[in-house]
């Protein structure tokens, strides 16, 4: 028998592997996916955010707690947990030295990532190298690992954990275990279910796509909200990105991400605006985009630039449609050519003359326009312009298992003495709505290391009889 069984395989559950086998635990892993796919959605990660008091290796001056927090207020409009929250953020400023001695290196912020470079510390190589860096690890320290094992259901007895069951049956005994499994973000018949139907009689989450692994399809936690484990957070809440209309069903990442929106405005299929496209700096805003253009007619949305903001966004993996002028761009992208004209010319018209500067809250504005655009409100009308279609892009579900700080399963209020979660699984704890860019793999890699710790004291404790 383990000591400690990880389900999952992405950043929150190898964290909690390393941690588990730090503390002398054995460790079995156990990834759903075949090992080419490992890593859930961390392999499409980049960076993550953390606090620091003055400039720290890849970071530039300082990014301290109190600001980390408002950020993460801000954004979730007050649905989180702050002393979990609070837990997160100092963690995330003393976690990169072990992170290191795990293989994974930084390096500064891409010169194409505004305001990140004070707030989020990138990896080398991406989500997918740190993968690798954190299994090869795993590998040399003993955990064990297995691949196409996804697990069905749990043994529990009172709030406890006794054993898993496979797909196929088998059936896997530990005195303790940490879920990291995932959301159910692949789970297309749970997304409509989240999501309902709209006033025009549509399912707008059939229109969405994946942006992360096809593998979460939240089938454990299903089962433990049947089991009847404390839950928290809002099913048809998620990480939701505005995406090129042409990214795959599954696994498309960061590159099908088009990042120019607050640089010009966005319209829906009736060539309308709908949201203040300048209301803040992107990193804090990209993640609302996708729930913005899922309530939209056919959850779709058109990113409109002119040539005035290229060279100033990282450059999307698809070319976007490409016209001289307006009635044209129109066309192109199957638009009402007269109200696609007019809603950009009384934009136009509403834009107050300032200083751009994309990488401060500027004084370029609009007057008597509805929605406002707030800041880098610049008329569209140096050609050529440019018109991308977005469609909604799921990253994960904030739908979750309720815990604490020792990263216990709750059941009817009562922390589990022995099993734990990590990661999408629970990040809806911190996560009530919206996203700031990096919080993902903060909340991950804060309690992916807890649960593991928790789980090896707990193996311990039960080895012992106590």
């Amino acid at each position: 028998m383990f000591d400690v069984l990880i389900i999952g395989g992405g950043n929150a559950a190898l964290c909690a592997a390393l941690m588990a086998r730090e503390a002398g635990a054995s460790v079995l892993l156990l990834e759903s996916a075949p090992r080419a796919w490992r890593g859930g959605n961390s392999q499409h990660t980049r960076n993550l955010r953390c606090m620091h008091d003055a400039p720290q290796d890849v970071l530039v001056e300082a990014y301290l707690e109190e600001e980390y927090w408002q950020d993460l207020l801000r954004v979730t409009g007050g649905q989180t947990d702050e002393a979990l929250a609070r837990l997160v953020i100092r963690a995330s400023g003393t976690c990169r030295d072990w992170m290191r001695r795990h293989g994974v290196h930084f390096q500064p912020s891409l010169s194409g990532a505004l305001h990140t470079a004070r707030t989020n510390a990138f990896f080398m190589g991406g989500g997918k190298a740190l993968v690798n860096a954190y299994y090869r690890s795993a590998e040399k320290l003993g955990v064990v690992m297995r691949y196409d094992s996804a697990v069905e259901r749990l043994e529990l007895q009172d709030g406890r954990f006794v054993a898993a069951q496979l797909a196929g049956g088998e059936r896997i005994s530990a005195r303790s275990c940490v879920l990291a499994a995932g959301g159910f973000e692949s789970n297309r018949e749970w997304l409509r279910s989240a999501w309902g139907q709209n006033d025009q009689g549509d399912w707008p989450a059939d229109n969405f796509l994946i942006r992360g692994t096809r593998f979460n399809q939240g089938v454990l936690l299903k089962f433990m909200q049947q089991a009847g484990a404390d839950m928290v957070g809002d099913p048809s809440q998620s990480h939701c990105v505005a995406i090129d209309a042409r990214a795959p069903l599954y696994d498309g990442g960061i590159c099908t991400r088009v990042d120019c929106v607050s640089l010009g405005i966005m319209l829906n299929r009736n060539a309308e605006r709908f949201y203040d496209e300048g209301e803040d700096f992107w990193p804090k805003r990209y993640a609302i985009w996708g729930r913005l253009v899922a309530q939209q007619p056919q959850q779709i949305g058109y990113s409109i630039i002119d040539s005035k903001a290229i060279g100033r966004f990282m450059p999307p993996v698809f070319p976007g449609n490409k016209a001289d002028t307006l009635p044209e761009l129109a066309r192109q992208l199957g638009l009402d050519e007269a109200r696609f004209v007019d809603t950009i010319q009384r934009y136009n018209a509403a834009c107050q003359a300032g200083q751009f500067d994309h990488t401060v809250l500027d004084n370029c504005h609009t007057k008597d326009l509805t929605p406002p655009k707030s800041h880098w409100a610049l008329p569209l009308d140096t050609p050529p312009y440019y018109g991308y279609a977005l469609r909604p892009g799921i990253t994960f579900t904030y739908l979750g298992l309720k815990t604490n700080a020792d990263a216990a399963v709750h059941f009817a209020g009562q922390p589990s003495p022995n099993l734990f979660v990590a990661g999408e699984m629970m990040a809806g704890n911190v996560l009530g709505k919206g996203y700031v860019a990096g919080i993902g793999m903060a909340i991950g890699t804060a309690f992916g290391r807890i649960a593991g710790s928790r789980a090896a004291q707990a193996a311990a404790a039960a080895a012992k009889g106590i």
